[in-house]
């Protein structure tokens, strides 16, 4: 497994690759950055050429800017994935990812749909959650994304090692489903990534960014765009206590022909069950002859 840094249009970016064959383009969310998806690269290393960046503000690629900054939005994300995988040289891909990597993967498919083979979701936020996401009984499991757009919140998180454990390791676990042992081994080192100067603002900037899209879909009024048309396949936590497996329900008005399975897992399917994720890109690759 290797990592390169590449330039994107004044953001270097860190880049982890493994395997050979077509290109699978690995999209993590929050508070994540490339290492997660180390089990399920090593699974599919036989067969795909795994491309897992860590994207704007997260892990080694670092931000363009000191302090919060409300430009990292879906669609920058996006003109930063598809600039990646031109830099590697990829006309056409598929992708897989999970929660902000779920937002990048529909502005992507917005974007430049001819150039996504793919797509694999797991435990997706999209605006079919409307008011739903913030309902009085889900506020307790959403609170930090207010939190997190207070200009102070960063530095009271970093103020020491112990803050900063104490804060991430809450969403490793409880959005694991209340299980410690999925990141147990990993916990100190997500510490050593968000003490690296500017990473844990560099994450939150996600939230300040996507707030104003997040308070139109809460609101119903997020204008509507066309159906996404790219093969679309989603895996979903039973046990995702952020993204209720109900609430994706409504998955046919936002995407042409989703196909869906719900899985025993939390919000991080990836984390939490590998082998399933693995054995559903192959399969569902496989079938797009990727």
């Amino acid at each position: 497994m290797t990592q390169q840094k590449i330039d994107i249009d004044g953001l270097r970016v860190n880049v982890a690759r493994f395997g050979k064959g077509p290109p699978l383009l690995l999209l993590h969310g929050w508070p994540e950055f490339w290492l997660v998806w180390r089990p399920v690269m090593l699974r599919l290393g036989d067969s795909f050429e795994l491309i897992a960046p860590d994207l704007r503000g997260c892990g080694d690629t670092g931000k363009p800017t000191p302090g919060p900054d409300a430009s990292a939005t879906a669609e920058r994300h996006a003109l930063d994935m598809f600039g990646v995988m031109d830099a590697l040289g990829f006309k056409e891909f598929g992708v897989i990812g999970g929660d902000l990597g779920a937002y990048v993967m529909q502005a992507m498919s917005h974007h430049a749909p001819q150039r996504l083979k793919g797509a694999l979701y797991l435990c997706t936020p999209y605006p079919g959650l409307g008011q739903r996401y913030g309902q009085p009984g889900h506020l307790i499991e959403v609170w930090y994304q207010y939190f997190q757009q207070l200009p102070w919140a960063a530095q009271l998180v970093g103020s020491s090692r112990e803050s900063c454990r104490v804060y991430f390791r809450h969403f490793l676990d409880h959005w694991s489903g209340d299980n410690p042992a999925v990141f147990a081994d990993l916990l100190e080192a997500y510490v050593d990534n968000f003490m690296k100067p500017g990473n844990i603002q560099g994450g939150f900037d996600w939230y300040l960014s996507s707030a104003p899209n997040r308070r139109l879909w809460l609101e119903g009024k997020l204008p509507t765009k066309p159906r996404i048309g790219v093969p679309s396949r989603f895996l979903w936590g039973r046990r995702d206590p952020l993204i209720s497996p109900e609430w994706s329900d409504r998955l046919g008005e936002y995407w042409t022909e989703p196909s869906i399975s719900f899985v025993d897992a939390g919000h991080y399917v990836h984390a939490e069950a590998p082998d399933l994720v693995a054995e559903a890109a192959r399969s569902f690759f496989g079938q797009l002859a990727l």
